[in-house]
């Protein structure tokens, strides 16, 4: 209900709570005016559910989907059994010695089904982070530290922290339309001046607490404040060597997990959050299978892919279909040793065109063209998560919330897949028994039954309300 809905922790409890489908779909036992659960349950459930739990879901969803395609493919039996009458017992074991000499050794189970990859970037819920916003951000936080010290110490005399002086040399730069590289540089200093004062002042008040006492702040203020120093260390190394780059750089203090990703897309060249490496198959079922805080090739994690797939199929698929990220030699080596195919371009020179494989060449660029476009369910999948379902708005604080987040939204995508299935399935068994009732009962029979004319006898009460509503 929640990423179906699009809908915040509080608002999907306010909606169950007056909407009885809602709290019927839920499982309750009847209406109720009042809240069914705290919103806090959510958080929760998302710190505890883990990827084993999802690979769960993701197996049953899977085989439920077999089993309505073996059911709907299944081939018809034959109920006269008195034509085929079954053979005697000395007739069958020799049908069956026989069968097994002229059957072949036990060989592993062809390659079936294609496997196409991709990887993408679900962003976080923050702010977009500049070097001047987060100095602002940190020494507001390390100001509101001083004040929580301040008021459970003896000290009589508050340190000065020039807040007000910071602030106004701080909104003076942001409130200009398009602020040059010296005025940012210059406004970048002094942020770091005053959080270095600060960092000092709560340096000195800490040394009133003798070693092993608790700090006397809240946990979450402990936590920035361990974040906020880290900050300044990274600031200060890119603001001397006049750089714009650093490893494990934080772009969010709430979120020090957060990591920018260079993606080089055309209107958006960095995005910050989880990449995460997903699979999707044939019938339209995808899945998760890494979710990083950090910039990674994609490419490293086909074996594993493909190793997943034949786990949960029981065979490698026939083809493997990604951009030419996953198609280094490497990858190309493993695909050849299993005897599945990349489809994509060969590495290295192209063939030169001749009379005598001019039409080979043609056929395999226009099977490469074909495959190209297969891939784009794949990236519909994305952009049905992020359009649809919001993977590119993650609001979860954590990260492993924001993980069981993201792995919720492939959840309810791969439940709307099944639910096709069954709902096709219904759709055909309903075809049969409209044809049934066309061939076994005229019309004339069935507008007598819609009237309860004389009719109505030939028929039992079941059968009698399908035929009703087929009649219309």
């Amino acid at each position: 209900i929640k990423h179906k809905l699009c809908l915040s922790d509080e608002e999907t409890g306010q909606q169950i709570e007056e909407n009885p489908y809602l709290q019927y779909f839920a499982g309750l036992p009847g209406f109720q005016t009042k809240a069914p659960f705290v919103p806090s349950l959510f958080v929760e459930i998302r710190r505890r559910m883990g990827q084993d739990v999802f690979e769960v879901f993701h197996r049953a969803i899977i085989n439920s989907i077999e089993e309505k395609r073996e059911k709907s493919t299944a081939p018809k039996q034959d109920q006269d059994n008195d034509q085929n009458p079954p053979s005697g017992p000395s007739d069958t074991t020799e049908q069956i010695e026989q069968l097994q000499e002229e059957s072949p050794p036990i060989t592993l189970p062809e390659n079936r089904g294609k496997l196409i990859l991709d990887a993408t970037v679900a962003e976080q819920a923050i702010r977009y982070p500049t070097d001047l916003s987060l100095l602002n951000e940190a020494r507001e936080l390390t100001e509101k530290i001083i004040d929580e010290l301040h008021a459970k110490n003896d000290d009589k005399k508050k340190p000065r922290t020039y807040r007000q002086n910071a602030r106004k040399a701080y909104l003076a730069i942001v409130k200009q339309r398009k602020p040059g590289a010296k005025v940012i540089r210059r406004g970048i200093r002094q942020q770091l001046q005053y959080l270095r004062r600060n960092l000092g002042y709560i340096e000195q008040q800490l040394q009133a607490y003798s070693e092993g006492t608790p700090i006397p702040l809240l946990r979450w203020l402990v936590h920035r404040y361990w974040v906020i120093q880290h900050l300044y260390e990274q600031q200060q190394e890119m603001y001397n060597t006049k750089t714009r780059r650093c490893d494990d750089r934080i772009v969010s203090i709430s979120q020090p997990h957060v990591r920018p990703i260079i993606r080089g897309k055309l209107n958006k060249n960095v995005e910050f959050g989880a990449k995460l490496s997903a699979s999707l198959t044939e019938e339209g079922i995808a899945r998760v299978d890494q979710i990083r805080w950090d910039a990674f090739n994609e490419g490293n994690d086909l074996a594993e892919q493909v190793e997943a797939y034949r786990e949960r199929y029981g065979y490698y698929p026939e083809a493997v279909l990604g951009d030419p990220a996953y198609g280094n030699r490497e990858n190309r080596a493993y695909l050849k040793k299993l005897q599945i195919r990349f489809a994509g371009k060969p590495l290295g020179r192209p063939k030169k065109m001749t009379e005598e494989n001019r039409e080979e060449l043609k056929q395999l660029k226009k099977q490469r063209h074909e495959e190209y476009c297969q891939r784009i369910p794949i990236e519909g999948k994305f952009g049905q998560g992020k359009n649809g379902y919001n993977l590119n708005y993650i609001r979860a604080k954590t990260a492993r919330t924001s993980e069981a987040w993201i792995n919720s939204i492939f959840l309810v995508m791969n439940l709307l897949i099944l639910a096709r299935v069954f709902f096709v399935r219904c759709k055909s068994s309903a075809r049969t028994l409209l044809v049934w009732c066309w061939r076994n009962y005229p019309v004339n029979n069935l507008r007598q039954v819609k009237t309860y004319g004389a009719s109505r006898q030939k028929f039992s009460d079941r059968t009698l309300r399908w035929i009703s509503v087929l009649s219309f």
